[in-house]
């Protein structure tokens, strides 16, 4: 298979493979299920978020990190819900599982992985913090689970590789140009048409489907703060794309936001803290 036929052969079969890929733990969709519908209790969301202990354990040590908690700390799952809230605790559960998700046994697909949790990690935690800096503290923790989720069709289309390779159907040799250019056609369909899938609620979606279009709605400042976060990371070169030259207050994500230079400072500064402590 030559590198002239691969993108159109490869976007064809990345197409077609099945949207039951594992991306999302039964366990993460559950929660976000029972949150989408409002029907559950603490008891229930803390039944549910131990039906994998492992998950669990990790989504405690997510809570519990210096990035994400400071110095309060929860030991158990019920603690968390009550003291951070349901939204917050299934955010957590579906990090955690994310964050084994971006693993691969292909060197150079796993690669991949790492990198993009670095820059979807990244994000959610700087999504989080310019929605709080922008007085936008009562959808802080939606806006976080939108810029965690925003690059999924990526992850996606990485899984969907990685299950063509160990088919034999497609071979192993991919390159840095090849990557960028699947990336560019198709995570954004590939990613909006799984969230759809798995009925996430619309605000998600959007966000998916609209972070990188040229003509975006600039009244849905949800939509600003993650295509900003983006950005940023670009500039930083957090995760798979480097763009440093790009200016960040000429964009129209700042004039929306109403974004300063001292917070764009505190931004990139508590992304890089991210980035590290990601690393660690």
């Amino acid at each position: 298979m030559s590198h002239a036929n691969i993108p159109e052969t490869v976007r064809r079969l990345l197409a077609s493979q099945p949207i039951e890929l594992p991306i999302f733990h039964p366990v993460a969709l559950k929660l976000q299920r029972m949150l989408s519908n409002y029907d559950f209790t603490v008891d229930e969301v803390s039944h549910v978020a131990n039906e994998d202990m492992s998950l669990a354990s990790q989504m405690l040590k997510i809570a519990n990190s210096p990035m994400y908690m400071g110095r309060s700390k929860v030991a158990t799952i019920k603690e968390a819900v009550i003291r951070l809230g349901a939204q917050q605790v299934i955010n957590l559960v579906i990090a955690a599982s994310q964050a084994a998700a971006h693993s691969s046994t292909n060197p150079a697909l796993d690669h991949y992985m790492k990198e993009l949790w670095i820059h979807s990690h990244c994000s959610a935690l700087g999504a989080r913090w310019l929605a709080y800096s922008c007085g936008m503290r009562g959808v802080a923790d939606e806006t976080y689970l939108a810029a965690l989720l925003h690059d999924v069709g990526k992850l996606y289309l990485l899984k969907s590789m990685e299950k063509l390779v160990s088919a034999g159907v497609i071979n192993s040799l991919f390159d840095d140009e090849l990557i960028r250019e699947i990336f560019e056609v198709m995570h954004v369909e590939q990613g909006y048409r799984m969230m759809q899938h798995w009925n996430f609620p619309a605000m998600y979606c959007d966000v998916i489907r609209d972070h990188h279009t040229e003509e975006w709605d600039t009244v849905n400042r949800m939509l600003a703060i993650i295509r900003f976060v983006n950005l940023t990371t670009h500039r930083l070169g957090i995760g798979l794309k480097h763009e440093p030259e790009l200016v960040l207050m000429a964009t129209k994500e700042a004039e929306v936001l109403d974004i300063t230079d001292p917070q764009i400072v505190e931004l990139e500064s508590m992304l890089e803290e991210s980035r590290e402590a990601a690393l660690e």
